[in-house]
């Protein structure tokens, strides 16, 4: 357990190869394609775990240094090892293997999918914003990656399927729903300096390691400070 908390990103990495290789050469052709879509998904969201935290990486500085700017135990507050491996892979998986195990219940697919909305209002927006800056591990998959995926199911529903389109609509607040439940409340819930569960060193930075740094040293209050998030 403690080598997958270490190390689940990359291993989430393998399992993408290996879901590529399963998908390309079995999967295409004998799942429906609505399943194959979400599968699809589910790649997507493996990509984007390896982008925050093994390449380019740095999430948890940029989380607990440059957003919430903790100052007395950055390494493992708010944000801590044991939280992000929950998260990332008990809670997230789960969620995405259902909507993959029940394609038909268009509203189930449609909340994984439309999770980009979430995504992209974070590291488009919130993280950005922190940083002042364009970029952020995150960003890349997110726009390129999970965003034609859910364009791809929305359109796919809506020309196939027509009489369950209206599903659609219940996965906007099923995805913030979802991603309250898998990411945001657990951080919230957990949170605790004295944690046993810090970051690695090597996980700890990524990009922009440099102007994390020079952020957190910043004495001005961050935005989620300002509305009681700290």
């Amino acid at each position: 357990m403690k080598f997958w908390r270490r190390y689940w990103y990359w291993i989430g990495g393998v399992l993408f190869v290996l879901l590529a290789f399963l998908m390309g050469l079995w999967g295409c052709d004998h799942l429906p394609k609505i399943q194959v879509i979400l599968i699809f998904s589910w790649m997507a969201m493996l990509v984007h775990q390896v982008e925050e935290y093994g390449f380019p990486g740095g999430m948890p500085s940029i989380t607990n240094m440059a957003a919430f700017r903790e100052k007395e135990a950055p390494e493992r507050y708010p944000f801590n090892a044991q939280q992000c491996f929950i998260c990332n892979v008990f809670l997230c998986y789960v969620f995405y293997i259902l909507a993959i195990c029940f394609p038909n219940v268009i509203w189930l697919g449609a909340s994984q999918v439309l999770c980009v909305l979430v995504q992209l209002a974070a590291h488009g927006l919130l993280i950005n914003f922190s940083l002042k800056d364009f970029y952020n591990p995150g960003l890349g998959s997110t726009v390129f990656l999970q965003l034609p995926v859910a364009i791809y199911y929305i359109w796919y529903v809506c020309t196939t399927m027509p009489e369950q389109a209206w599903q659609l609509w219940i996965g906007v607040p099923g995805a913030i729903i979802a991603m309250l439940i898998c990411f945001i409340a657990p951080v919230l819930l957990m949170r605790n300096r004295k944690n046993p569960y810090p970051f690695a060193e090597e996980e700890m930075y990524g990009y922009h390691k440099e102007k994390v740094l020079e952020i957190w040293q910043d004495s001005k209050p961050s935005i989620l400070q300002k509305v009681g998030l700290k």
